[in-house]
């Protein structure tokens, strides 16, 4: 099983269509979104994908009640804050920005945490494993990037857009 990580489009319709033409050469099985959408308009692009799609809002995304329309008319999901839930027997919390990530670390409650907002990747093993898969966009680095991992080695490839 190999999930899609991504954070931080900001709008950046080129490299969100980018990411769901790499997450879906890679036959992914669920992609993350690690929020900062910021436009209703940038759900067409989310609308290449394959698979399942799970986001959470961003602290920048503005038109949620109309943001969350278009993502739910695709077939998708989309979270205020924190998303706990299970994947593949993985206790997995889905957040955009890392309010108390450390304490989150010291609880061991979680197998896998993943977060965005800092635009910087960020990849810790071991449990919890933590990802931030940088920003999609490459506006505040000049890096635009994704996250693939695969559930059976627990490995991470960094993909550039």
């Amino acid at each position: 099983m190999r999930l899609g990580i991504m954070s931080d489009s900001h709008e950046h319709r080129e490299k969100i269509i980018q990411a769901m033409n790499i997450f879906n050469s890679e036959n992914v099985d669920l992609i993350l979104h690690a929020g900062d959408i910021i436009s209703p308009i940038m759900c067409s692009a989310f609308q290449l994908s394959k698979t399942k799609m799970i986001f959470v809002y961003g602290n920048n995304d503005g038109e949620r009640i109309f943001l969350k329309q278009k993502i739910e008319a695709l077939g998708y999901i989309i979270f205020p804050g924190r998303y706990e839930f299970e994947f593949h027997n993985k206790k997995i919390l889905l957040m955009h920005e890392p309010d108390a990530l450390d304490a989150l670390i010291k609880s061991d409650y979680y197998d896998l945490i993943v977060y965005g907002h800092t635009h910087k990747i960020d990849i810790r093993e071991g449990k919890p494993f933590i990802i931030n898969p940088g920003e999609t966009c490459g506006l505040i680095t000049g890096k635009a990037t994704v996250c693939i991992l695969d559930f059976d080695t627990m490995k991470v490839e960094i993909k550039n857009l």
